[in-house]
């Protein structure tokens, strides 16, 4: 009977350390510590992708650059030449004077050139005709106390009267050869008129060039 009990006693022993041990292990503190288990190896199973390479939007550099890749300038579109290249600012008084200087050019190119009375007058009457119409033009307007202005319609009037002079000269010099208005019509008296009218063409050309 007595070794019954101590074989009972042995095995309520055991039992108590085991159950003892089991509850220690489920009871230890793991807060804050966060999961303490083992996580699967994710990089095995999830590789990252490779970067793809995009593809350039033009082939090659060069094929952009190409001349043959460029538009000429559409000059001949008035939206082009109105906005882009802008047009000219400069004043219709000051353009009128630069289209003087070149009907001068030609006076005085022909009075240089020695050129024959119906040439030298046909030039004469055109600078007339323009500054007539560009005396009426301005004549009311602040243009018309200009220097350019003023000089310019004195130099049509001189033309003028030299070229009648000129033309007067070739048509009655045959018949006043001996009296004494033939010395108006004479070569020399014409020649000297020709060169005060260049001289003047001059004068007048720096004026309106300088002209702003």
């Amino acid at each position: 009977m007595k070794k019954s009990l101590i074989l009972l006693a042995a095995l309520i022993f055991s039992t108590n350390s085991a159950f003892a041990f089991f509850w220690q292990e489920d009871t230890i503190d793991t807060e804050g510590k966060g999961y303490l288990g083992t996580l699967p190896n994710l990089t095995k199973e999830y590789e990252p992708a490779e970067p793809s390479e995009s593809a350039p939007i033009f082939d090659r550099t060069k094929q952009f650059h190409s001349a043959n890749e460029l538009r000429p300038i559409p000059r001949d579109d008035a939206a082009f030449v109105n906005i882009i290249l802008k047009p000219d600012k400069t004043s219709p008084y000051i353009n009128d004077l630069n289209e003087f200087i070149l009907i001068l050019e030609k006076i005085y190119d022909s009075i240089e050139n020695r050129e024959d009375v119906q040439k030298f007058a046909a030039k004469v009457y055109f600078f007339k005709k323009h500054a007539d119409y560009f005396r009426d033009k301005y004549a009311n307007k602040p243009e018309s106390f200009f220097i350019s202005y003023q000089k310019l319609l004195e130099l049509s009037l001189r033309a003028n009267t030299v070229s009648a002079l000129r033309t007067e000269a070739e048509k009655y010099k045959p018949y006043l050869a001996y009296s004494g208005s033939g010395k108006v019509y004479n070569s020399e008296n014409i020649d000297r008129q020709l060169e005060y009218l260049k001289n003047e063409i001059e004068s007048v050309i720096v004026v309106l060039k300088e002209a702003e």
